[in-house]
């Protein structure tokens, strides 16, 4: 079995460890920020990791992820439960003006978890260590790659074999291999350009907004208001989402446009940011008194679509080194797929490995052939979503009419989209459950709008838009009344 070093110990390098160790790998995480193992949750929650300021924002656990836990590891998915964390089943709380839900095969999968991010690596820490076959190391940041040998690389560039790991200290950590997970500022393409690779391609394209979170505990005697199926809203020019946590947790999160400087500045004042809540639907009963808050606002900004490929026209830019997360694909933190993705393609690397425990080249293309068919769908259909959302946004933010022009197909699909698919999620299962499908990575990301069955019935609600009385608001129509209803 290998000596494997795994850079960076937060979801996806712990997930990779799990898996790892249990295939019987000598397994040693490097974790750069000093997170001692706390006893207990709510001190997890406390964790310093300026190397991961996302953990202070919110998190989703999607269906992906919570089948691949039952199906691969229910000790972790049993653990935790037990460590305060909730199933989000689709049938449980639905609109009530949904009328034709009845249970159907596959809706088991339909189920995500409700946890905050730090109880959620808690706990994947704790279970990683479990077995044994895992060493993990705090405060110990990873400086670089050793290669002590090249491939033959034909008429290209040499190709690295990596054997190791430079800490900081100057001291070097042998391997034979190297899993990189230290996230979306990872610096791989440089580690291994100092090897001799040849240069990482990558695509990076910007999301276009910025993120505002706060963390929010239930007061004594007070409950979660109802849910209707909804957890957040898309005004345009704000998108905001509220997120169940564990322990009687819960957070908000609000997302502005990068440009929109305004509205970025007022939202990282705390009494701003509760202001805002109130006045969006779904966010409003959140903060009426029955919960006191646990953190300030944090913001994060600076976020980006990246894409990259250490395997360039069917050879590896390097052997012995893979990377997994987001320091290989992350996507805009507003869909909720960052710890998704990150187990999933931990998954993917471990399948490669075992079953090409000898041959690294083998594993270097197994394993980008199922990123290439697994996640990076999802990464593509992010980055034209975001695009569509940045030039709403643009137009909002001038004054204008995304939709003015009725010739554009992108107005039109929004309306289809607003007019149809919105009504739909109120009043038709069949559609919910795709969509919700669909969110949760366990169907292709055009499944939606190619299932026949499903479209023909958003476009049925979309042409009888006349004869229908308004759709309820989610906030505030314009961005100008929001920011009128902040100041009052």
């Amino acid at each position: 079995m290998a000596t494997v070093v795994i850079v960076g110990g937060g979801v996806s390098g712990l997930s990779a460890a799990l898996k790892l160790g249990r295939a019987g790998h000598a397994v040693t995480v490097l974790e750069r920020d000093p997170t001692p193992m706390p006893d207990s949750a709510d001190e997890a929650f406390e964790w310093d990791r300026r190397g991961a300021p996302q953990v202070r924002h919110s998190h989703a656990f999607l269906g992906r992820l919570y089948g691949l836990m039952r199906d691969h590891e229910p000790d972790l998915l049993a653990a935790l439960l037990d460590a305060g964390a909730t199933e989000m089943r689709f049938g449980d709380n639905l609109p009530p003006t949904v009328e034709n839900f009845a249970p159907q095969p596959g809706d088991e999968d339909l189920t995500m978890l409700a946890c905050r991010r730090t109880t959620f690596e808690w706990v994947l820490r704790r279970t990683a260590l479990a077995e044994g076959n895992v060493t993990f190391r705090t405060g110990t940041p990873a400086e670089g790659l050793t290669a002590s040998r090249f491939a033959p690389a034909g008429s290209g560039a040499p190709v690295p074999i990596v054997d190791g790991v430079r800490l900081a200290d100057g001291s070097r950590l042998a391997a034979d291999l190297v899993v990189m997970a230290n996230g979306r500022r990872s610096t791989l393409p440089e580690w291994v350009a100092a090897l001799g690779s040849a240069p990482v391609p990558e695509d990076v394209e910007d999301t276009g907004i910025i993120y505002a979170s706060r963390f929010y505990r239930l007061r004594d005697g007070h409950d979660l208001p109802p849910r209707n199926g909804l957890i957040g809203g898309d005004l345009g020019y704000l998108k905001y989402g509220v997120f169940v946590g564990d322990n009687r947790t819960f957070s908000l999160t609000l997302a502005a446009p990068s440009d929109d400087d305004e509205l970025r500045k007022l939202l990282a004042d705390e009494t701003v940011f509760e202001n805002a809540a109130r006045a969006l639907d779904v966010a409003e009963p959140y903060v009426d008194g029955r919960a006191e808050p646990l953190t300030p606002v944090h913001i994060i900004a600076g976020l980006l679509n990246r894409r990259r490929r250490f395997v360039v026209d069917g050879a590896p830019l390097a052997l012995g080194v893979h990377p997994i997360g987001d320091s290989i694909i992350c996507t805009n933190p507003l869909y909720g797929r960052g710890c998704t993705t990150g187990y999933w393609s931990a998954h993917l690397l471990a399948q490669a490995i075992t079953q090409h425990p000898n041959d690294p080249v083998a594993q270097a293309l197994q394993y980008h052939d199922s990123l290439e068919q697994e996640i990076v769908p999802w990464y593509e259909a992010g980055v034209a979503q975001d695009a569509e959302a940045r030039r709403v946004a643009d137009a909002l933010l001038r004054g204008e009419d995304p939709d003015a022009d009725p010739n554009d197909p992108r107005a039109f699909m929004r309306g289809v989209l607003r007019d149809g698919l919105g009504p739909a999620l109120r009043f038709d299962a069949v559609v919910l459950r795709a969509l919700i499908r669909n969110l949760n990575l366990l169907s292709p990301p055009n499944a939606l709008l190619a299932d026949q069955e499903v479209m023909g019935r958003v476009l049925a609600i979309w042409q009888d838009r006349e004869n229908r009385p308004p759709e309820p608001r989610l906030g505030p129509a314009t961005r100008a009344e929001l920011i009128a209803r902040i100041a009052a």
